[in-house]
């Protein structure tokens, strides 16, 4: 029996397609599947893509899952049409030419961009007076009134049944666009990356299987080396961002293998059950630290606590900022963590922190400024969990422990034989082991195309811990602290966090210390 196909004399259903870039467990196109007649929309708005924090790599990887949920769509019955251009006037233009009976997504806690577009879509909706249905993806609840019960509704959200994919779609009658544009259509400039993750839901399913059945078990031990990190985490990060898998299906196949190992007699069972247990932990930080911005989306833009406006300048040094970005620090382990992200668009979150403390502490550098490199540099960029952890790692927060990274104690304890190093950085290749992390120590450093130190590691480190603490220990700035702390801290047991009021159970120095690793 051919499946009906729905003229264009009916309101379309529009399921807009942002970061969740799949149709399983997706609430928002089963709804609408329910309603009526379905057009699924992806909208590439140029104006999103020459913002400072967007490149071509994270364009490529969500392309090709674009490709592939246009696939998908296609096989039951109706593509995924893509549009090109401004959200509101896409919108208008398909509501002027078909009608538009109501529009349905996912909530998104996006950067400061997405929330003002989506504001002015919200706008549009109701003066068009049609009804805009936004169903959460994430463990981030919108309005939060108080952090008290925060991770026990986490849980209650990723038990909820997975979503099933759609058996069909009917089609809708027309000629709808699927190009979907290139980085070069989009204005995007070139941006190799050749280690990059492939995008896609069967490319996320093999990475969390493998994770699951394989590579993780180990992951608890190894995620903090980047030695041993780009095999040992989980690497979904990037699929969740763009949401080719949803964080429920993640949260629940990973507690069911918890479940099997458990119960099980293998003779690993007790290393997998440490690693999973410590995954479980960072699937409900990843959305702690989102809803940090949700709460908060300035975060963004000033610091966390205010006391710390003017501690930095507004602009960096061109040239330390220049030689950090491009991995010429002359601090071998530094820039062999930032040429590897160069390469691969990803970066285990311990390293990730290092490159940041080093450059807001060590070449005190504006946060803002390294922020947006790094989130260009991240294919699996989330704005909710980066620029928490931005200001986190660069001592604003007034909330956090200072974590001020010795660039050559992490290369020794993290890549011991200089393997790394040697890989990302190969002008250190006739540098022997011993001052693989101190070349400039070597007797033949004169001889390396290699720049020496760009600063006095211990003498820059003392000067950063200094500014800050004097902050730290002004009059005005424990109220400050204790009501950040009281909104955006976790409410698990634990050490309070600095600045927080003892008697609450806020936890953490461990916000700074956690590692989101993926």
């Amino acid at each position: 029996m051919a499946t009906p196909c729905f003229p264009l004399s009916r309101a379309l259903h529009i399921v807009w397609f942002k970061r969740d870039l799949r149709i399983a467990d997706h609430r928002p196109l089963a709804r609408a599947i329910a309603a009526g007649p379905v057009l699924p929309l992806y909208i590439a708005e140029p104006e999103f893509w020459a913002g400072p924090d967007a490149s071509a790599r994270q364009w490529a990887f969500a392309a090709e899952s674009l490709a592939e949920l246009q696939r998908d769509l296609a096989a039951l019955g109706q593509p995924l049409s893509v549009m090109v251009g401004d959200a509101v006037r896409v919108f208008q233009h398909l509501h002027e030419r078909h009608g538009v009976a109501a529009l349905w997504s996912h909530e998104e806690t996006g950067n400061g961009w997405t929330y003002a577009r989506d504001r002015a879509v919200a706008v549009w909706a109701r003066g068009a007076g049609i009804p805009w249905h936004e169903v959460p993806q994430f463990g981030v609840i919108r309005r939060l009134a108080s952090r008290n019960g925060w991770a026990k509704a986490w849980d209650r959200q990723m038990a909820e049944p997975i979503t099933p994919s759609p058996l069909a779609l009917a089609p809708v009658a027309g000629d709808w666009p699927t190009h979907i544009p290139s980085a070069l259509e989009l204005g995007l400039a070139p941006d190799p990356c050749p280690q990059r993750q492939p995008g896609g839901r069967a490319a996320a399913l093999t990475t969390l299987a493998s994770f699951l059945e394989q590579r993780g078990r180990d992951y608890r031990y190894q995620m903090s080396s980047p030695v041993t990190a780009f095999d040992a985490c989980s690497r979904l990060s990037p699929h969740l961002a763009w949401g080719a898998v949803s964080m429920r299906e993640v949260a629940q196949e990973s507690a069911a293998r918890l479940r099997a190992v458990r119960s099980s007699g293998e003779p690993e069972a007790k290393r997998w059950r440490a690693s999973l247990i410590s995954f479980a932990g960072r699937l409900h930080w990843h959305c702690h630290f989102m809803q940090k911005l949700e709460d908060e989306p300035q975060i963004e833009f000033a610091n966390l606590h205010r006391a710390y406006d003017g501690l930095r300048p507004d602009a960096a040094d061109p040239d330390r900022l220049a030689a950090w970005r491009q991995g010429q620090t002359g601090f071998p382990f530094i820039d062999a963590c930032m040429r590897a992200l160069q390469q691969h668009g990803w970066l285990n979150f311990r390293m990730r922190a290092m490159l940041m403390s080093f450059a807001s502490y060590h070449l005190w550098l504006p946060w803002r400024e390294t922020g947006l490199h790094l989130a260009r540099q991240f294919v699996d960029y989330e704005p909710g969990i980066h620029w928490p952890q931005v200001q986190m790692q660069s001592g604003t927060t007034g909330i956090n422990t200072m974590r001020v990274y010795n660039p050559v104690k992490q290369g020794l304890d993290q890549d011991p034989t200089g393997g790394f190093v040697r890989e990302f950085v190969p002008e250190l290749a006739a540098v022997p082991d011993r001052f693989i992390h101190e070349p400039w120590a070597w007797t033949g450093a004169g001889t390396l195309a290699y720049p020496p130190p760009i600063v006095d590691h211990v003498t820059a480190a003392k000067a950063a811990r200094d500014a800050l603490y004097a902050i730290r220990k002004r009059g005005d700035h424990h109220q400050a602290a204790s009501e950040i702390a009281e909104k955006h801290g976790s409410r698990k047991a634990g050490i309070p966090m600095t600045g927080a009021k003892r008697k609450r159970a806020v936890r953490p120095g461990a916000d700074g210390q956690l590692k989101l690793d993926f």
